[in-house]
């Protein structure tokens, strides 16, 4: 009985495929062949494709295919119990998942010095495709991955099945989110930063498994540490079901730093901002316009989904000015500072540039960190996060009136980082409640980052009563997984009720609706609790709310 694609992809049946069933393929001419074995030149790899494989920024000619060669995947030196030659790597893109038509073939070597990853940048291919790929090295054949090419820039698709997630702390939980998520069985996957945690291992019941290495400082400790979130099955599921658009945010380097400034005074924060960008690049499927020189990396860029969606991917880390007033929650006027920028004025331009030509449908911003106002204070003050958009207020004002000026039909921002699912309508004026909604804000919650978290009844969050404009909150874990058609999107916040433990069902807890031409949000579904769980009755939900976004774990 022939495997369905689900059972291929997300079972992990994939990994049964062995190099003879899949039949000889012939190196390329010219390829420099390591010497015969049994030679003090060569050493046959055990299996190498422990990290799995991925793909990602699709066009409507082609894709970016991933895998990284690991035999040893948590070798205290980052490069994975690989031998220290160059080692070929064979890949086949096929039309069906049992690649009896094979569309391209090729090698590719991989190499000590990017510890052995490989990134193959096809194009040539059929819009709006579905395609099936793995690698082979030595001998070994790696799991099946899918990926698709982008509709025609021409076309208008009738659907688009995309999902978001954010902030995978793997000692605060398993990563079952993911699973769930590739079960979905999503067309395209953005992730927006904390792909990984910088720390050294803690001891305590809130952590149910533990860190490799030390808080991350060398690139060898930035690679063991993303070949450890690698080798977790379920990431690997989610990474073979669909192509993914990546950011990094803070933690991927170190907690809550700024341009080139750290979280506290370090003089090589230089050198561990270089080796957190090379790791980060060497572990994702990222184009070559992404590969770092030295501190630098370009990250922000577009992805366009036909005439349905343009997907703006922002930076707001590399070039942010330092937070106002310190980290955390301040009343602080100088956060309204005019000069005060989170993208860096090159990335603004760029930014407000694509508004203006934007022909597209839906207008979709994936970015780290919240977007809309969160006042905590239900008095005179205003108290906000200084380290979101809250801490750069002039910023956030010009992209949103550059957005308004430009007649952007439907903007939409994606958001990671805080740890629970948020809804919100976006302003131009939050002091006004009556000021009219000029876009909408989605954010995910964690796939582990605060622990199991707890359900709460809708609205019962006490920020949303001192600021109407947002809709929802929920501290479950969990994804977001939208549904976008040219008069719609769709938002269903899928939560689980403990990440300490494996395997969790999903479910959606609440879901949300934006009408083309239509700014704002509209409650379409609500689950309420079952009953309370963990915290739930029992917590101060503010003070939870701001302790869960400024302790930096």
């Amino acid at each position: 009985m022939a495997l369905s694609r689900r059972a291929v992809l997300i079972s992990g049946a994939a990994l049964g495929v062995t190099g003879a069933a899949a039949g000889p393929l012939t190196a390329s001419a010219g390829t420099v062949r390591p010497g015969p074995a049994g030679t003090a030149a060569y050493r046959r790899l055990a299996w190498p494709f422990t990290l799995g494989v991925a793909s990602g920024d699709p066009d409507h000619q082609g894709f970016v295919l991933w895998t990284r060669l690991a035999p040893q995947p948590l070798a205290e030196d980052g490069l994975g119990g690989m031998p220290r030659r160059v080692v070929e790597v064979r890949w086949e893109v096929a039309a069906d998942e049992l690649f009896r038509r094979v569309v391209r073939r090729g090698t590719q070597d991989a190499r000590p010095g990017s510890a052995h990853s490989v990134h193959v940048e096809l194009d040539g291919l059929l819009p709006g495709r579905e395609y099936f790929y793995r690698f082979h090295a030595e001998g070994h054949t790696s799991p099946v991955g899918r990926t698709r090419t982008a509709p025609a820039p021409w076309t208008m698709p009738a659907t688009l099945a995309m999902a978001f997630a954010s902030c995978s702390h793997f000692e605060q939980g398993w990563f079952t989110a993911y699973r769930r998520l590739a079960e979905t069985e999503p067309e395209l996957i953005l992730h927006l930063g904390d792909y990984q945690y910088e720390y050294a291992r803690e001891v305590g019941p809130t952590r149910p498994r533990g860190h490799e290495g030390p808080e991350t400082r060398t690139l060898a400790n930035y690679r063991q540490r993303h070949a450890q979130y690698k080798t977790d099955a379920d990431l690997q599921a989610a990474h073979a079901v669909a192509p993914w658009l990546v950011v990094f945010d803070d933690h991927e380097v170190e907690n809550n730093w700024a341009d080139e400034v750290p979280e506290e005074p370090d003089p090589d924060f230089l050198a561990r901002r270089a080796a957190a960008f090379q790791a980060y690049y060497e572990n994702m499927p990222l184009r070559r316009t992404s590969v770092p020189r030295g501190i630098d990396m370009q990250l922000y860029r577009r992805v366009r989904w036909g005439r349905l969606a343009n997907f703006h991917l922002l930076d707001t880390r590399q070039y942010r000015d330092d937070q106002a007033c310190g980290d955390g929650y301040r009343s602080c006027a100088a956060a309204a500072e005019p000069t005060r920028s989170i993208t860096g004025a090159q990335q603004e331009a760029w930014l407000l540039d694509g508004f203006r030509r934007s022909e597209a449908r839906w207008d979709l911003l994936g970015q780290q960190v919240f977007f809309a106002q969160r006042d905590r204070d239900a008095g005179p003050l205003t108290v906000t996060s200084m380290d979101a958009w809250d801490g750069y207020l002039a910023s956030r004002e010009r992209i949103t009136r550059g957005w308004v000026a430009a007649g952007v039909r439907n903007p939409v921002v994606l958001t990671g980082d805080v740890h629970a699912h948020w809804a919100s309508d976006l302003k131009l004026d939050y002091s006004d409640p009556t000021s009219r909604t000029v876009g909408s804000e989605l954010v995910c919650s964690s796939v582990t980052s605060g622990g199991d978290g707890f359900d709460s009844a809708s609205g019962s969050h006490p920020w949303l009563r001192t600021n109407p404009h947002l809709r929802f909150q929920n501290n479950l874990r969990g994804f977001v997984r939208t549904t976008i058609t040219p008069a719609r999107l769709t938002a269903d916040f899928a939560v689980l009720p403990y990440v300490t433990r494996p395997d969790a069902p999903a479910h959606v807890r609440a879901s949300f609706a934006i009408e083309d031409r239509v700014p704002g949000l509209h409650q379409t579904y609500d689950r309420p609790p079952v009953a309370a769980r963990g915290l739930a009755g029992e917590v101060d939900q503010d003070r939870h709310t701001v302790e869960t976004e400024t302790s930096g774990r």
